[in-house]
């Protein structure tokens, strides 16, 4: 009789009283028991241990009679007293280490106050009041769990890729940002150098020519003096010759000698140059002063900046090319009421949503739509903007406006700024031709030929006050408080007048001196 058929398959024991369930197989009336009542603790379904049969409801364990006799027989019988459990000789549906070393027997049940896997007598002495359930039941547990770290892990690769691609991407977008700043800044170095080249031979070439001209002339009033001097001498000889004749013949040949008539020869020469060459020295003086003093200052920042920041100081690099204004830094404004100027608006350029007041000196942007206007070349058809009669070619000029809320553009522009287009371009600031302080609740902003720059300072400002100086070059805006917020530097070349870009329900009122 093999001992392997009076086994129990959970205990790996000789069944002790055992019990048949309704799909025919056996098991110990304890063994069964207690792996029943533990799926029941867990919720789950009571199945038999080895073909998975359901049973609903929980079957009435019955002793299997005729099993009990020969299992008693056995263990009388000599042939088999004394056996080897089948759980010592090893059973192949149950690996090595899922064996309790101590016991023999199948560990089924996970202690979790001991955070380990026991079988069912360590369950029972010696993990009788900790929190037990079946191992099923912990794996079915953890499974949960690593399904939800997975799909944490998962939500992070798919954060880490978008990172990826957005990091890619900016990297993308940096390479081109450098390299059109790079492209920017050497053609613009590469165009004031041809620009100074070429200037400066065809400057040569005028002076080449005044000089030769200046000096042929000088040099042919010189010959005139030359040529008189010898005929002079010459007359002189002939009145010398004369005294050593007799009486008659010098009485005769006095009368033939004739003085040279003098005639008036200029003794100075041409060398007014300097002043043929003011416009161009002046000129070249600020031109001077931007290289030498702004240029150099605006570099040593930019270097001393890459120099000295860290790397958290480091900004986004956008996509953008560098704007050519120069930032001025906060400080108390003096001696501008010297410069202060009257402004008036011009109406014959202003939009038609714009309605002048105060002996036109008060525009406002009015909600109620455009008014009817007559059309003339100058008036801006689209933009909502405004210029002042008054432009300036030379000198120093302040003037301050008031604004009802920071919604506008203020600045400068030459007369040829574009009016009839339907684009961006005719707003001052977003053209060559122009530049302007933006005024908005968030941010201050600096424009020039469409490319915009942020300037440090409360955004909040209500009164601006703007020094333009024609031949330094430099257009300089004051916030509430006196505060100096932004400076221009350019070589202006034409006449500048005043300019206003009003916001919907905005009104701006030039204040007087």
């Amino acid at each position: 009789m093999e001992t392997s058929n009076l086994s129990c398959i959970i205990c790996f024991e000789r069944f002790n009283v055992p019990v048949t369930i309704p799909c025919g197989h056996t098991f110990c009336q304890d063994c069964i028991t207690q792996h029943w009542d533990t799926k029941a603790e867990g919720g789950m379904e009571i199945l038999c241990p080895i073909c998975n049969e359901k049973f609903n409801p929980r079957p009435v364990l019955k002793r299997n009679v005729s099993l009990s006799l020969l299992t008693e027989t056995a263990a009388h019988c000599p042939e088999t007293r004394g056996a080897i459990p089948v759980s010592r000789l090893g059973n192949a549906s149950v690996p090595p280490e899922a064996v309790c070393e101590r016991h023999m027997k199948p560990l089924v049940i996970y202690c979790r106050n001991d955070s380990k896997c026991v079988c069912y007598e360590c369950a029972i002495r010696e993990c009788n009041k900790h929190e037990k359930v079946l191992v099923e039941v912990e794996r079915e547990k953890r499974e949960e769990g690593l399904k939800k770290r997975s799909g944490e892990v998962e939500k992070h690769m798919e954060d880490t890729e978008k990172s990826i691609t957005e990091l890619t991407e900016n990297i993308a977008k940096a390479k081109v940002s450098l390299q059109q700043t790079s492209q920017w800044v050497n053609a613009k170095f590469a165009h004031l150098v041809k620009v100074l080249t070429d200037k400066q031979e065809s400057t040569v070439s005028f002076m080449e020519q005044e000089r030769q001209s200046a000096l042929a002339q000088a040099e042919a009033q010189l010959n005139t003096l030359q040529d008189r001097a010898q005929r002079l001498r010459e007359t002189q000889g002939q009145i010398a010759a004369l005294q050593a004749m007799p009486d008659i013949q010098f009485i005769q040949e006095s009368r033939l000698v004739e003085v040279p008539r003098k005639k008036e020869t200029s003794l100075t020469v041409d060398t007014n140059l300097q002043d043929k060459l003011a416009a161009v020295t002046d000129v070249l003086s600020r031109v001077s002063k931007l290289v030498s003093e702004d240029l150099e200052k605006a570099i040593s920042t930019a270097v001393g900046q890459d120099k000295q920041g860290s790397p958290q100081d480091k900004r986004p690099v956008l996509a953008v090319v560098p704007s050519p204004a120069t930032p001025s830094y906060p400080a108390v404004k003096e001696g501008l009421s010297a410069f202060h100027c009257a402004l008036t608006f011009d109406p014959r350029t202003a939009n038609a949503n714009l309605q002048l007041s105060q002996g036109n000196q008060r525009a406002e942007h009015l909600t109620s739509g455009p008014r009817p206007v007559p059309a003339h070349e100058a008036r801006f058809d689209t933009t909502w903007q405004v210029l002042c009669f008054q432009g300036f070619t030379h000198g120093q000029h302040y003037w301050e406006v008031e604004v009802s809320k920071p919604w506008a553009y203020l600045g400068v522009t030459y007369q040829g700024i574009p009016r009839k287009e339907k684009t961006k371009r005719c707003m001052v600031g977003m053209n060559e031709l122009s530049w302007s302080l933006q005024l908005d609740e968030r941010q201050l902003s600096a424009w020039h030929n469409g490319r915009k720059e942020a300037v440090v300072g409360q955004p909040q400002q209500h009164r601006i006050g703007m020094l333009l100086d024609y031949e330094a070059g430099t257009l300089t805006y004051y916030g509430d408080g006196q505060a100096r917020l932004y400076a221009f530097h350019c070589a202006f070349s034409q006449k500048l007048f005043p300019a206003c870009w009003i916001g919907e329900g905005v009104s701006v009122t030039l204040c007087p001196p």
